[in-house]
This record gives structure tokens, sequence and C-alpha cells, in this order.
């Protein structure tokens, strides 16, 4: 019997970092944010439709998305961000189900999806247990400036997101971050043995 975990978390809480430790363990991952950056590469209907939604400014010099210029966009004005996300989450989506399918039908025991927006899309259904990746405030702000956002920017991808505690709330496990790599490693073990 296949169990599929749904990992989530805030932005800057290190999902990331989970996913990369489960990978090293040999469990399938699924990362929904890579899937977003396949789903508007420049041969895909999206970034066409993007582009006519947004206007050719979203578009770089090298025809692929300017992320950067679609951040502004998009962060900055609620109804844009609805637009972009009924854009790209349902083919988001559509990838990261077939994957789950897939699993499910090869009886690999373990999958992991890693879904930053898993409760705000009422995706949880779709899981048999979920798992939220949490850290302090202060080490979510540290982490956000150090990939080089400013404050506005990093509060708006916060605001875009339910509260970290509804998030904490809604999931079956919570694995804290502010610890070293070792220390949410353990975390993951108790969880995922």
């Amino acid at each position: 019997m296949t169990t599929i975990y749904g990992l989530t978390g805030g932005v800057g809480m290190g999902k990331s970092a989970a996913a990369d430790y489960l990978r090293g363990r040999g469990i399938a991952v699924v990362d929904s944010d890579a899937i977003a950056r396949q789903v508007v590469e420049p041969d895909q209907p999206a970034l066409a439709e993007l582009s006519a939604a947004f206007g050719a400014e979203i578009i770089g010099a090298d025809g692929g998305l300017d992320r950067a210029a679609l951040a502004r966009r998009v962060f900055a004005d609620t109804a844009a961000r609805k637009q972009l996300e009924a854009i790209v989450h349902p083919r988001i989506r559509a990838i990261w189900q077939a994957q789950v399918a897939a699993w499910r039908a090869e009886g690999r025991p373990i999958g992991v999806a890693m879904i930053p927006l898993l409760f705000e899309i009422g995706a949880q259904p779709h899981f048999d247990r979920t798992i939220c990746v949490a850290c302090s405030v202060a080490s979510q702000r540290e982490r956000l400036r150090a990939r080089g956002w400013s404050d506005e920017q990093s509060d708006q991808r916060i605001a875009a997101q339910w509260p970290l505690e509804k998030k904490m709330a809604a999931a079956d496990f919570i694995v804290w971050s502010e610890g070293g790599l070792d220390v949410l490693a353990e975390q993951l073990k108790r969880i995922i043995p």
C-alpha cells in the first residue's frame, strides 16, 4: 500500500531542505515549484496565456518568462495573482496528480508531493498525511533576505499564503526547521521512518 504525504509550509520555511533530505533517502518527491517553472517554459501554452493576460513586459529578451516582472505585478494585486493562479494551477495540479497516481499504480511504498499552497488550493484530500514545515518569523525573514528579497517583496509573498498558524493547525505533522539539517532530518525520520 502506498502512503502519500503532502509537504507544505510558508515561504522560506525549509520545504526544499525537507524535500532534499527525503530524496536523499530514496523517497520519491514531486515538487510543484519545479512543475510551475516547467509549465511556463517558452514552448508551453501557459506562457502565451500569461503574456496575453499580463502583457509582453513579462517576457524576457530570451523569450522566457521574466519572473521578477511577473512577481511585481501579481504580488501587488490580488486579482492579478488569482488570474495567474487560474492559468497555471490546473496545469501544475494535473502533473503532480498524475505522478501520485503513478506511484500508487507502481505500488511505491511512500511518495511526497511538495506543494507550498497545499491547503490554500484544497489539495489535502489527495494525501494520506500532511506535513507542515515551519520556523520562526525571524528565521523566515533572514532566509528571504538571503534570497535577495526586500521586506516588501517578502510581505507580499507571505500575505499570498495562509498564516503559518493556520497551516500548522491543518497539518497532520509539523516539522520545525529552526535547527540545522540534522534536527530537520531527525523530525522527518519520526514521521516517515
